[in-house]
């Protein structure tokens, strides 16, 4: 079976989208599949640094470690992950027309996280990096955990066939 490749997107990868990838790498190894998890940016202000302080702290309290430098999405992306998930509208937004530029090259499907959660009124990942304190931080794990248990459920018997199948990705290599 070929290894499903999600990549995670928000504004920065500083708080929500790195939160993710460490939250997804944990529900991967506890249900030992054969995944490959990711982050990155749509602004280049956080490349080559690590997550916010109160992100990494969320994920150490669940006994999630994350190691994770900052990096921007590239249109590479778009040929070599089979879901790129951002956290809001506005993410989405530029994921679609970053997709609609990579043409018949794209093999990923663009949406939101959210998306997988039961309560549309949660769909949206509110960014807590402006918030003060850790509350915001913990409803964002919250959310980003229980949408990707979902999403785990949901395609864990997917299977993902990739031509690259043996070569290892740089993306992948944090």
């Amino acid at each position: 079976m070929g290894k499903l490749r999600i990549l995670f997107i928000c504004i920065g990868n500083t708080c929500r989208s790195p939160m993710a990838e460490g939250i997804m790498r944990h529900l991967v190894l506890k249900n030992q599949l054969d995944w490959i998890c990711d982050s990155a940016a749509l602004r280049s202000w956080n490349v080559g640094r690590k997550p916010e302080g109160r992100c990494l702290k969320v994920l150490d309290d669940h006994g999630i470690k994350l190691s994770h430098y900052g990096r921007m999405i590239t249109p590479e992306d778009f040929k070599k992950f089979d879901f790129i998930l951002g956290m809001d509208e506005s993410n989405l937004s530029e994921l679609e027309v970053m997709a609609d530029i990579a043409g018949k090259d794209c093999r990923a499907k663009v949406g939101l996280l959210g998306t997988y959660l039961d309560n549309y009124e949660m769909e949206i990942i509110k960014d807590p990096y402006f918030s003060k304190g850790m509350a915001a931080f913990c409803t964002t794990f919250d959310q980003i955990f229980e949408s990707c248990q979902k999403f785990v459920e949901k395609h864990r018997h997917d299977n993902f066939e990739h031509e690259d199948e043996d070569q290892p990705m740089e993306a992948a290599q944090h």
